[in-house]
C-alpha cells in the first residue's frame, strides 16, 4: 500500500532513518524538523496521515495535534511518545488520536501503524468525494430531474428519453424489473411536464377488486345511495394530471376492458351517473412483465396492450448500472440518516466489498433499504454471516476483488486503461481476474 505521510521529529538522526523506512516501504513521505512548518502545508484536503514526536521544542505533538483536529477532525495523527508519556497519550487517543507508538519502536510497528491509519483516511476521502459527487449531481436549478440519479450509460440516455416524453404530454408505459424505481421515472416524467402543478395519482391495480374497481377509479353519483354525498374517484381527481397505473398487468381482463374505453374516450361514467364526465388526464402505466407474452397468454388484452406501449420506457436494473450503485447508496444514505436524524456512518471497506459484490435482485429498493439499515447501525447484521470472520488475508482478497470490479465497470472493461490506473504488470493483472472468476465481457460496452 502507497500513501501520502508528514513526519515530523526533532532529532534529525531518527528523523532521517524512519522517512528513509517508510519510503523503502513506498510511502511518500515530507519530514519537518518542527511542528510549525508542518502545520504551514496541513490542509482538509490532505489526504494522508501525520506521524508526530510528542516532545519537541517551539510546539510540542500534543498542541500540533489539537490544532490538526482543528483542521480536519478526521485527519489520522499518530504520536510518538517516550515511556513517560504514555498516559498523555491515551488522553490523546481518548480525544481523537489515531494511535501512538512507544520509542523505541520497531519498523514494522510503524509501518503497521500508518498503513491502518491510510486505509482510515481512504475511507474519509472517498466517502467525501462521494458526497460531493452526490451534490454534483443534484440539480438545484430542476429538482425534478433528481427523481432519476445515475451518470450510467443507460441511466443517461433514459434521462435524455424522459425529458423528450415528458414534453410531448403523451400516455407511456414504463417496464423494468421490480424495485427499479418504475414510479420515480412516472414522477419525473409529470414533473417535467406541463402538468407538473397539477395532481399526480397513484393507483396500485393489483389490488382493485371487481366491486371497488369501477367506484373507486370514476367515483359514485349523489344520490346513488340515500342521503349520500358524492364521491370523487381517483381519475376525477388526477383531472388535468397524470394517472399512474402501477402493476397494470394485475387488472382483470373486465378491469382492462373498462381502462380501455376511458383511454379512448377520456370519459368516466361515476357509479349512478347518467352521463359521462370528460376528464383531461394523462395515463401513465408500469409493469414488471412482458406485456405481449401476457397478451399472447390469453392474459392481457390485445388492444389495451397497444393503446399503452405506444411510448415505451425500460428501467434498467442495477446489474447494468454500474458505479451508479455507489452514487445512490450515498444518496439514500444521507437522506436516511437526515430522516432519522443520525450523524451519516462511514462507509467501511466491508460495505464497500458489499456494494459492489452483491448482485441487488431487488434493484433500488433493496439498495434503499440496505442504505437505511447502515444509517441505523444495523448492516452488520445484514451483511453475510462470514463477512466479519474473514481472516487478514481473505479481507485483503475481497477488498482486491472489489476494486478490480469497480475499476473495470469504470473503464468498461478497457484492459490497457484498468492497467494503467492500477499501476498493474499485465501478467499480473490477467492473473488476478482469473483468481477472481472475473469476465472482461460483463464490464466491456457498459
Amino acid at each position: 500500500m502507497t500513501g501520502n505521510v508528514i513526519f515530523i521529529d526533532d532529532d534529525a538522526d531518527l528523523l532521517s532513518a524512519q522517512m528513509q523506512a517508510l519510503e523503502l516501504d513506498g510511502f511518500s513521505v515530507r519530514g519537518f524538523a518542527n511542528a510549525p512548518d508542518a502545520l504551514k502545508v496541513i490542509t482538509s484536503a490532505f489526504d494522508g496521515v501525520i506521524v508526530t514526536d510528542v516532545r519537541m521544542p517551539r510546539m510540542d505533538g500534543l498542541t500540533l495535534f489539537k490544532r490538526v483536529r482543528d483542521i480536519d477532525p478526521e485527519l489520522p495523527v499518530i504520536l510518538m511518545t517516550g515511556h513517560g508519556d504514555v498516559p498523555m497519550a491515551v488522553q490523546a487517543l481518548k480525544d481523537g488520536a489515531y494511535d501512538f507508538i512507544s520509542k523505541p519502536f520497531a519498523r514494522d510497528d510503524l509501518i503497521q501503524s500508518v498503513r491502518r491509519a491510510l486505509q482510515t483516511r481512504d475511507l474519509v476521502m472517498e466517502n467525501r468525494q462521494l458526497r460531493q459527487a452526490h451534490a454534483a449531481l443534484l440539480d438545484r436549478e430542476n429538482p425534478a430531474q433528481n427523481l432519476l440519479l445515475g451518470e450510467s450509460p443507460a441511466m443517461t440516455y433514459l434521462k435524455q428519453v424522459v425529458v423528450r416524453v415528458a414534453e410531448a404530454d403523451v400516455d407511456a408505459l414504463i417496464t423494468g424489473d421490480t424495485g427499479v424505481g418504475k414510479e420515480r421515472v412516472g414522477r419525473a416524467l409529470h414533473a417535467l411536464s406541463a402538468r407538473k402543478n397539477r395532481p399526480f395519482v397513484h393507483i396500485g391495480c393489483a389490488t382493485l377488486t371487481e366491486d371497488s374497481f369501477q367506484p373507486e377509479l370514476f367515483g359514485i353519483e349523489a344520490g346513488h345511495r340515500p342521503g349520500a354525498a358524492r364521491v370523487i374517484g381517483r381519475f376525477e381527481r388526477a383531472n388535468k394530471g397524470t394517472v399512474f397505473l402501477d402493476e397494470v398487468e394485475g387488472l382483470s381482463l373486465s378491469q382492462q376492458a373498462k381502462l380501455l374505453r376511458v383511454l379512448e374516450t377520456r370519459e368516466i361514467w361515476p357509479v349512478g351517473s347518467e352521463s359521462p364526465r370528460s376528464l383531461d388526464i394523462r395515463v401513465v402505466a408500469a409493469t414488471r412483465t412482458d406485456l405481449t407474452q401476457s397478451v399472447k397468454d390469453g392474459q392481457f388484452r390485445a388492444d389495451l396492450c397497444y393503446r399503452l406501449s405506444g411510448v415505451s420506457l425500460r428501467v434498467p436494473p442495477l446489474s447494468e448500472r454500474g458505479d451508479d450503485i455507489r452514487l445512490l447508496f450515498q444518496h439514500f444514505l444521507l437522506n436516511a440518516a437526515t430522516r432519522l436524524n443520525r450523524p451519516p456512518p462511514k462507509l467501511t471497506q466491508t460495505t464497500q466489498a458489499y456494494l459492489s459484490r452483491h448482485d441487488w435482485p431487488g434493484n433500488v429498493r433493496e439498495l434503499e433499504q440496505f442504505a437505511e439499515l447502515c444509517a441505523l447501525g444495523l448492516d452488520s447484521a445484514h451483511l453475510p454471516a462470514d463477512t466479519n470472520a474473514l481472516g487478514l488475508a481473505e479481507q485483503v482478497s475481497r477488498y482486491e476483488e472489489a476494486v478490480l470490479r469497480e475499476t473495470l465497470s469504470q473503464y468498461a472493461g478497457n484492459v490497457r486503461e484498468v492497467i494503467s490506473a492500477l499501476k498493474l504488470p499485465r501478467k499480473t493483472f490477467y492473473d488476478k481476474i482469473t483468481r477472481y472468476g472475473i469476465s472482461l465481457d460483463t464490464y466491456r460496452g457498459q
